[in-house]
């Protein structure tokens, strides 16, 4: 089976965690601060903050700008569920705008009409890898003095304007397996000075100095062993990007069959995801394309097969509410392998595959 993803993990990530399991020093410690500095660099940020998740990044970084009880958080009904978790843990209400068809990613035209005076903050979520377009973003966050955190847990390395995504604002990733970059488990916010200092005692059960506490923190750091295998991973970053993109662009040019809509190759987009709809016009449904695929060997998933606000947990919340454009994606989406650890014959098999839809 081609496999939807794959951690390509080598011989400088396996020594790097025996190297730790020899030190003795084996939770939070200098490794872990070593691949926050690197990371922080990488992305061109004043501070990095690891976490044990992308979900905690996510959830401290909010908790971080003071967002709480009944402030009014915009953000996607497109994406994947901690995105809007993040912001129910901390007592706020995830306020919902639609999305870009072309794009997945929100449609900053649909923000500004979302604004009330409980709002605080925007949650943009970086789809598939694919930057959202935050110049706009960030002008109308500054017209309404609201603070921008960044769901980036699917765009390491991606950019807008030549510029590091993770750069811009308060910013989240994580290191899940399934993604450009893995560190086993673990996230990492990347931010300015006085929300980095919040963040570090967050993250550590709100420790102000050893064994002393003055503010409710979470047990959410990230340990050497992670951070050791993160470290090598960011080294090879560019790489399995390049490799992403170029997979991308090669499906781009050859699947060929009608019906099918294949996603741009917009500048800075990392290809997380490569993700195509299945349209009425296609002589398959999706369903029968995911069956097609694989009966051929080939695995196939849908991210997201059902809007945020369309799930039993947050329904009921959201009865009255319609966001067509999320609701019409999430029925047509279909997301291929794109991953490094293809060969030129998965590529061949794939568009094949695809291209024997008639």
């Amino acid at each position: 089976m081609i496999p939807i993803s794959k951690p390509l993990i080598g011989r400088e990530e396996k020594e790097a965690v025996l190297s730790v399991l020899d030190s003795g020093m084996i939770t939070e410690g200098s490794v872990t601060k070593g691949f926050e500095k690197e990371f922080a660099k990488f992305v061109g940020a004043k501070y990095a903050i690891a976490t044990d998740s992308g979900t905690s990044a996510l959830h401290i970084a909010l908790i971080s700008h003071g967002i709480g009880k009944d402030d009014e958080i915009i953000t996607t009904p497109f994406t994947f569920i901690s995105s809007v978790n993040s912001i129910v843990y901390t007592g706020a209400k995830p306020v919902f705008a639609d999305i870009e068809e072309d794009t997945f990613n929100i449609n900053p035209n649909l923000i500004e009409e979302k604004i009330t005076d409980k709002t605080k903050a925007i949650m943009p979520v970086h789809l598939y890898g694919n930057p959202c377009d935050i110049d706009k973003i960030n002008k109308i966050a500054k017209k309404y003095n609201l603070v921008v955190v960044e769901d980036a847990c699917q765009a390491h390395g991606a950019s807008i304007n030549n510029k590091e995504v993770g750069s811009f604002n308060t910013t989240c990733f994580s290191f899940h397996p399934t993604k450009n970059m893995t560190t086993g488990k673990g996230g990492m916010i990347t931010t300015n000075e006085d929300i980095a200092k919040i963040a570090n005692k967050l993250k550590l059960c709100g420790e102000s100095k050893s064994c002393f506490y003055d503010i409710l923190g979470y047990n959410y750091r990230m340990t050497d062993i992670h951070a050791a295998i993160g470290l090598e991973q960011l080294k090879k970053l560019p790489e399995f990007n390049k490799r992403r993109i170029e997979n991308a662009i090669y499906f781009n040019e050859n699947i060929k069959s009608s019906g099918i809509i294949l996603p741009k190759i917009n500048e800075g987009h990392v290809f997380h995801q490569y993700t195509i709809k299945i349209t009425k016009e296609c002589k398959k449904t999706r369903d029968e394309v995911v069956g097609l695929l694989r009966n051929n060997e080939i695995s196939a998933q849908v991210y997201y097969p059902l809007p945020i606000h369309k799930q039993e947990l947050y329904k009921e919340d959201y009865k009255n509410q319609s966001y067509p454009i999320s609701e019409k994606v999430s029925n047509e989406v279909l997301s291929l392998p794109v991953h490094p650890v293809l060969t030129e014959e998965d590529l061949n098999k794939i568009v094949n595959v695809l291209n024997s839809i008639k």
